[in-house]
């Protein structure tokens, strides 16, 4: 069963077409690779689906639910979350607090200026729980401007979980990695696919080939190949799209 579709999702600025058509099928409990060169179309693909910009044309399907016209917040509700590939956070506050703000926020006191103590004990019991899925919880009273680059990105992850998600889409979460940061990271989201479907943007291959159950290939904002691994490294098209190299 598809988590997610799109159906001939369109968008242009102007005469410059950014999504032509594009028709994606998401498996529930997959991890999805989006790939294809600069300018392809990946990042604007995420922000159609996540409500960032409204398409010119077709639909975005969730959960057998039309989703098109919804605002972000409301795509969150419904369990759609996202981490970009610029960190999003507060860097003046701890890690913790950090977490503690992104999941009280998606709690019915989110938006309450005094709420009781049982619920703050939530709260904290839920953000320590998602500290120690995603490796930060020995890092908690750390100020996250302290953090390493691949930290604080791995902190962005967590403040995307905090909505508790049916569907994570990653926005280059390897990217500016050194390569300790990148095995980690790898080693976190491939945890993260076993509870959860998991959508990524990715220029390295290798990591590509090596954790995507399947792959898309975008080119010039179209749809040009999707299949497994090996499919896509055998396919003519992607090997022209990434000018004759090796994927």
């Amino acid at each position: 069963m598809a988590i997610l579709s799109t159906e001939k999702l369109a968008k242009k600025f102007g005469s410059l077409v950014v999504a032509e058509h594009v028709d994606i099928n998401i498996k529930e409990g997959s991890l999805t690779a989006i790939i294809g060169p600069n300018g392809a179309g990946k990042t604007t693909l995420f922000n159609l689906i996540t409500g960032v910009l409204e398409p010119d044309g077709g639909r975005v399907i969730f959960n057998n639910r039309d989703i098109t016209q919804l605002a972000p917040y409301e795509r969150v509700k419904l369990g759609v979350s996202r981490a970009y590939q610029v960190v999003n956070i507060y860097k003046e506050l701890t890690v913790f607090e950090n977490m503690a703000i992104a999941v009280q926020a998606k709690t019915p006191h989110g938006r309450e200026l005094f709420s009781n103590a049982e619920s703050l004990r939530d709260v904290n019991t839920r953000s320590r729980e998602i500290l120690e899925r995603i490796g930060l919880i020995g890092k908690k009273d750390i100020l996250s401007a302290h953090l390493s680059h691949g930290d604080m990105k791995v902190l962005d992850i967590g403040l995307a979980l905090a909505s508790d998600p049916k569907l994570l889409l990653l926005d280059e979460p390897t990217s500016g990695l050194s390569p300790t940061e990148t095995s980690e990271m790898t080693k976190i989201i491939k945890e993260l696919s076993d509870t959860l479907t998991i959508v990524l943007i990715e220029h390295d291959m290798d990591i590509v080939m090596s954790m995507a159950e399947s792959i898309t290939v975008l080119q010039q904002g179209a749809v040009i190949a999707t299949g497994t691994p090996e499919e896509i490294r055998q396919n003519d098209r992607v090997q022209k799209a990434y000018l004759g190299g090796t994927v």
